[in-house]
């Protein structure tokens, strides 16, 4: 029996302090496919819904492979850049609570109400029934898989090429928006992928309509407008250059 006070508390959430029963070996291997092939991650989504009942994920063995990953981003972004103590704890704890998980709660509640009034089938038995909706740990999940390809391109890549991108030059700003642009697109099409893969979603292609206008952004900026630099001078707030 769950104790009461543990009762409405999502499973991931009540696993987070239990190591032992994380499947971190599962974890790394859905994160290196979610960079070389993510499209093999969501085959198990069914696999999953056909064993446990549900389509999230009940383990947090993800959560906290991409929290260590990004709190070392932002110890080397703080040693890179001569931070002190106290502002390389801060800009750890920016990555992992404010742009990691904040931000995948908020896209999640985004798409999660999205999904189950514009996206669901209208015409299969699945948009009938209620266990066939899409759940919000589900698209939790979705969000926090879509954010891992986007660390290692901007966390890392800004990290390596910090200092080339931000220069007063066309082709460097062409390396810094292009890693925007491969960030956004890995981003959207990942998000795109777990929607597709449940069976009640019909029309998991709107998912995709971000990409016009990212796509025109990015031919607008290579006029001169240098998203790299802006970006971290907004981040970090101080001239790059």
């Amino acid at each position: 029996m769950t104790p009461r006070s543990e009762r409405g508390i999502p499973l991931v959430l009540r696993r987070l302090t239990k190591f032992r029963s994380m499947d971190f070996e599962l974890a790394f291997w859905q994160l290196t496919y979610l960079v070389v092939a993510p499209r093999r991650v969501y085959k198990q989504t069914y696999h999953h819904k056909q064993t446990k009942n549900v389509w999230a994920r009940d383990d947090p063995a993800m959560l906290i492979l991409i929290s260590g990953c990004l709190a070392v981003a932002g110890l080397a972004w703080g040693l890179v850049y001569q931070r002190s103590f106290t502002g390389i704890i801060t800009i750890m704890l920016k990555m992992v609570f404010r742009d990691f998980l904040l931000i995948s709660l908020l896209t999640a509640l985004i798409l999660y109400l999205i999904s189950n009034r514009l996206l669901l089938s209208p015409t299969t038995s699945y948009a009938a029934s209620p266990e066939n909706r899409v759940e919000f740990t589900y698209a939790f999940d979705v969000a926090v898989n879509a954010f891992f390809p986007l660390v290692l391109t901007l966390y890392g890549g800004l990290l390596v090429l910090g200092g080339v991108v931000v220069k007063d030059n066309w082709v460097c700003l062409f390396f810094g928006n292009t890693l925007f642009l491969i960030a956004q697109v890995q981003y959207v099409y990942v998000t795109y992928l777990g929607y597709a893969a449940l069976p009640f979603v019909a029309r998991s292609q709107l998912l995709l309509s971000p990409l016009l206008p990212i796509f025109v952004g990015y031919l607008l900026s290579l006029l001169g407008f240098n998203t790299a630099r802006h970006a971290l001078q907004l981040y970090f707030g101080q001239s790059w250059k």
